[in-house]
């Protein structure tokens, strides 16, 4: 019996959400909707900004966001990543704590946490400065395989693949605790510039996975496709599983026989940020609980849905009444 259903390994990140106008964003010369790598100096002088307007602090980072689904919804969920010592590094370990999730977490002494300042406009539209601080040092030695080990499945953010040095030997080693102890493997590209990028790494990787989660524009990038629809196809000789995400226009699923297309429930979205993430953590939480992969794609879009018409990444209420008010209506 396993202790865990899943055990992400991702970038710990604190996001730090503030609604701003159109004159606003434009002041900050930012281009809309954009994500962006800066250094700690450029992020701090931002986020001094920022603390006074109250932003609210969530503890998160990609795959972190779905290990926090899944265990809204009663999974087991742990997390390896790294966090510093600061009033960020803090908060994280105490929310994680508050969650139930187990801390594979390794505390780095005099280092930075990593931030996400997202700035949301009134078209939902999220334009982002990321300062991955300490997350960015995550390498093979902070791997806790056995934690690995105690887990069903090992979900792996594809942004761990942007550091060629620590974070690709992270992977490596975590693949090899899983595979030598029969747990399965999820991948999620992240974004389009992993696969693309990082290549060779990323499909080494996927070549040992059993299940891709990507967003139509990823799979583009994975398949060498011009469509979602087409990239779905291409995929199957690359993973045995694969889910497609497409927004509005729902998602492609391929998993254990099951292949299928799910439709979007319609919304008038706030905030685009943590649809895919949720869509993962839902998903496997169903998968790993009994539910059929088309049912539990279906509630996972529905609880995608819940998440961008608020502001923020992940739901904080009612995730478990959502699911199970998808699954009734299926």
């Amino acid at each position: 019996m396993k202790q865990f259903d899943i055990c992400g390994l991702g970038n710990a990140i604190v996001d730090i959400f503030v609604e701003v106008t159109d004159a606003e964003l434009a002041a900050t010369g930012f281009e809309r909707g954009t994500m962006r790598l800066v250094d700690f100096a450029e992020q701090r002088v931002l986020l001094e900004l920022l603390h006074a307007r109250d932003p609210r602090l969530v503890s998160g980072g990609s795959v972190a966001n779905s290990v926090i689904a899944q265990s809204q919804l009663g999974g087991k969920g742990a997390f390896i990543g790294c966090v510093g010592d600061d009033r960020y590094g803090l908060h994280y370990q105490e929310e994680f704590s508050q969650l139930g999730i187990a801390m594979g977490t390794s505390v780095v002494v005099d280092q930075t946490t990593g931030t996400c300042a997202c700035l949301i406009t009134p078209d939902a539209e999220r334009t982002m400065r990321t300062c991955l601080g300490v997350s960015s040092h995550l390498a093979a030695k902070h791997i806790d395989a056995a934690m690995i080990r105690a887990s069903k499945w090992l979900f792996i953010e594809g942004y761990v693949f942007a550091n060629p040095e620590a974070g690709q030997g992270a992977i490596r080693e975590a693949i090899r605790v899983a595979h030598e102890n029969g747990v399965k493997i999820a991948l999620t590209c992240s974004d389009a510039f992993v696969p693309e990028v990082f290549s060779d790494a990323f499909r080494s990787a996927l070549a040992q996975a059993d299940l891709l989660f990507c967003n139509a524009v990823e799979a583009c990038s994975v398949a060498k496709a011009a469509t979602a629809s087409d990239a779905f196809t291409k995929l199957q000789v690359l993973v045995p599983s694969v889910v497609v995400t497409d927004g509005p226009n729902g998602a492609y699923l391929r998993h254990e026989g099951t292949e299928a297309h799910v439709a979007a429930f319609p919304c008038e979205p706030r905030d685009l940020t943590g649809a895919g993430d949720m869509f993962a953590g839902a998903f496997l939480y169903g998968i790993t609980h009994g539910i059929a992969p088309v049912k539990s794609a279906r509630a996972a879009n529905f609880l995608a849905m819940k998440v961008i018409t608020q502001v923020g990444a992940r739901l904080h209420h009612g995730t478990k009444s959502f699911w199970e008010e998808a699954l009734a209506a299926s």
